[in-house]
């Protein structure tokens, strides 16, 4: 089956057609975080839907050459860092350090590159570019002595977002970061120093200043990747205007196509609305963690809807996110002890789950499959059907799905003495048929975070929230 993915270009699902048929890397851009604060959950939930991507292409066969940029020069970072009083280095290498912290509790892999704006070599490129856009008529040099890209000189301007710019009324010069549809106008490639932003600023041919936010990724992009990128992913809010921008001055510079697949991620919501903290439903990893979840149970709750689907974040969907993992991680359990009475194997071929994901990443109707597939086995394990080389091949099939999810727990349970021997008391007054002493000793196991259930085989014990 073919890999697909709707490309947000064409408003098409196409068949994923790499750049380079012979399989070299994937050349994968995403964007990364603006370091001007904690990541929220929301920022996550595109990190998490970047790693799916990544990890599913690797499965699939291909290598991915991936690039995260860390915005840590623009409006936010400056505004903090004068509002703290600290040099901007120092102000955002606290959010760069949390970041991946809060990446590593997400079991978000590594990208092979975290470029910073601030690194004086993607200056040095972003300047080369602003003077070759210069050159071509595509950018000027204003009154205020910054530079300005004419959108109205690149005619592609627009095909991203699926704008109509002639039935948009232009603002004129837009020189802040932040802008919406109804502000189209020329925006800033460079911005010429004032006073707010204090010692932040760098030489060019233009005077002293600062680069815009959406020539910072063209110059970090292109640098590390080629001039032409097979995959450029981030969430929807990036589409316009930052992304249209890194179009026109890539594609201005280089005369080449940018990006061949555009892959964006719906919001997600909290309680059904916007995350804000004037709501009080702004939250990030530590403050989930702090409620005594895991990331395991988070990288989960953020990952089992589809990724163009706005995903609703509540507490009992943390809740079912937790349960869902003590499925399968019974499941496992139930399976190795099957699978240990021989070490016969027996392959499982391509499932419903690789062709969902295959289908841009359908990751609710693999996880569909996958419990459906929990269901099945459970009931032939119930019933004594399913063979130790049955159970293998299963266990084998999810070291390689699990390569691609990562939700199994990353170290060996070992249930404490104290529950063992709570569990055997529980046990000795189910054997005499006490059983508001059995009620009473269940509940003691179940205050230390474990949980039995009765089988052919006796009690099992299993952890609540493996991290």
């Amino acid at each position: 089956m073919a890999l697909r993915f709707f490309n947000t270009y064409s408003r098409e699902i196409e068949e994923f057609e790499p750049r380079d048929p012979a399989k070299r890397p994937i050349r994968m851009y995403t964007c990364g975080p603006t370091v001007y604060s904690r990541a929220h959950i929301g920022n996550f939930r595109a990190y998490i839907f970047e790693d799916l991507l990544q990890r599913h292409l690797e499965l699939r066969g291909y290598k991915v050459h991936r690039a995260m940029n860390i915005t840590d020069v623009d409006d936010k970072t400056i505004r903090g860092a004068r509002e703290a009083g600290v040099p901007l280095a120092k102000f955002t290498e606290q959010f760069k350090k949390a970041f991946f912290e809060d990446a590593m509790a997400l079991r978000i892999k590594r990208a092979d590159e975290f470029p910073c704006a601030t690194d004086q070599r993607y200056i040095d490129r972003m300047i080369e570019m602003i003077r070759t856009l210069i050159s071509k008529g595509l950018a000027y040099q204003a009154d205020d002595k910054s530079v300005y890209f004419r959108i109205n000189k690149f005619p592609g301007y627009g095909k991203l977002a699926h704008f109509d710019l002639s039935q948009l009324q232009s603002t004129g010069r837009v020189k802040h970061d932040e802008y919406d549809k109804e502000h189209i106008g020329d925006f800033a490639l460079w911005k010429a120093w004032d006073e707010e932003d204090g010692d932040v600023k760098w030489d060019s041919p233009w005077g002293s200043g600062r680069p815009g936010w959406h020539i910072e990724c063209s110059a970090m992009s292109t640098a590390l990747l080629g001039d032409q990128i097979d995959i450029h992913c981030g969430g929807v809010d990036n589409i316009f205007p930052h992304h249209e921008a890194e179009i026109a001055q890539s594609e201005g510079v280089t005369d080449k196509r940018f990006v061949r697949y555009w892959l964006h991620c719906a919001h997600l919501l909290v309680d059904g609305q916007k995350m804000a903290k004037s709501l009080g439903n702004f939250y990030t990893v530590p403050d989930v963690l702090a409620k005594g979840y895991t990331g395991r149970e988070l990288r989960y709750a953020l990952l089992r809807v589809h990724y163009r689907v706005p995903l609703n974040f509540t507490w009992e969907g943390m809740n079912e996110a937790r349960e869902s993992l003590d499925r399968i991680d019974e499941w496992l359990m139930r399976l190795r002890e099957v699978g240990e009475k021989q070490t016969v194997k027996r392959p499982i071929e391509k499932t419903e789950l690789e062709e969902a994901l295959y289908d841009d990443l359908n990751i609710s109707a693999a996880l569909g499959f996958l419990f459906e597939s929990i269901r099945e086995t459970n009931r032939a394990m119930d019933e004594g059907k399913l063979d130790a080389a049955s159970a293998n091949a299963w266990l084998e099939w999810w070291k390689r799905i699990n390569s691609v999810l990562d939700l199994e727990p990353e170290v060996e349970i070992v249930v404490p003495p104290e529950v063992t021997q709570l569990a055997k008391e529980r046990e000795d007054a189910r054997r005499k048929k006490n059983w508001k002493r059995s009620d009473e000793l269940r509940e003691r196991i179940s205050a230390f975070g474990w949980e039995v259930r009765d089988t052919k085989e006796g009690p099992k014990l299993t952890r609540r929230g493996a991290p």
